[in-house]
């Protein structure tokens, strides 16, 4: 039989903790800051010309444990390179709600053309919406690229590309 002590020291606590104030965060408002390494929302880097390091070569999609990646590589052309070497990836897309945010994709990207972010934010009330393409995963321009499609840089040489020696496309008017 309980007694009536317990029910007093339970009415105890309950009045100590109601006139607290209450611990809240403001996150809509204010979000809190992330550590610097923080793996967050993928990201499809550029090249300083503007041109997309990323080649097709769908090891990302192959190293993916939870299958979260899609990947078609395309042929580039002279009068459409989109990156540098022969290929690019045509079509580029990643599931986020497959996505466990383990980085091995990251780590298998012999170009460096993907990232992770520190972006945290990607809720949506639509499944379709938690699928992102490659025109949102990619990096904004920057001032001096250009978009692709565009030729290689002037004199540029794939071990140039490779390197980072490769200064921003001229501007074309």
């Amino acid at each position: 039989m309980p007694n009536m002590f317990d029910s007093v020291a339970g009415f105890g606590v309950t009045l100590s903790t109601m006139f607290k104030r209450p611990i809240t965060e403001g996150y809509p408002e204010s979000a809190a800051p992330t550590a610097p390494r923080y793996h967050g929302r993928h990201q499809l880097n550029r090249y300083p010309d503007g041109l997309e390091k990323c080649i097709g070569c769908e090891l990302c999609a192959w190293a993916c444990p939870a299958d979260a990646i899609y990947v078609e590589g395309g042929d580039n052309t002279e009068n459409e390179r989109y990156s540098p070497g022969e290929r690019y990836g045509s079509v580029y897309q990643i599931n986020y709600l497959r996505c466990i945010g383990c980085g091995l994709c990251v780590e298998a990207c012999p170009t460096r053309a993907l990232t992770m972010t520190n972006e945290y934010e990607m809720a949506d009330d639509n499944r379709a919406g938690m699928i992102y393409e490659k025109d949102q995963l990619l990096a904004p321009l920057q001032p001096g690229m250009q978009a692709p499609p565009h030729p290689r840089a002037p004199g540029a040489t794939d071990a140039d590309y490779y390197r980072g020696n490769v200064n921003p496309a001229p501007e074309v008017s």
